[in-house]
């Protein structure tokens, strides 16, 4: 392979190998993924598995939009409306704490 001297090339040049390189660079790493990928596969199938399952596996299982907390604060005069104590206060909160109510006269 000859020897490129890129001290002597002019910007124009330097670019367009600039732009040629970083194309190379990702379909280097397009055919490695895929190539990686492909052994992946194979590798589970000889050991009876589905690629899925073992992703799967390596989550933990399902994936949840997260847990439920448990409601800390309720609203007397409405039992609907509730507050797990994270996150801004509610309306109806706020208003009960400006008129002088104290935030243990909620807690369950």
């Amino acid at each position: 392979m000859a020897t490129v001297n890129y001290d002597k090339m002019p910007l124009k040049e330097l670019l367009e190998h600039e732009a040629r390189l970083a194309k190379a660079i990702v379909a280097a790493r397009r055919n490695e993924f895929s190539h990686a990928r492909q052994k992946v596969i194979a590798m589970a199938e000889s050991l009876g598995y589905k690629i899925e399952e073992l992703a799967g596996a390596a989550r933990g299982g399902k994936r949840t939009n997260g847990s439920k907390v448990a409601v800390k604060y309720r609203n007397k005069d409405n039992p609907e409306e509730t507050w797990t104590g994270r996150g801004r206060q509610p309306k109806w909160l706020t208003a009960k704490l400006a008129k002088g109510a104290k935030l243990s006269d909620f807690a369950l």
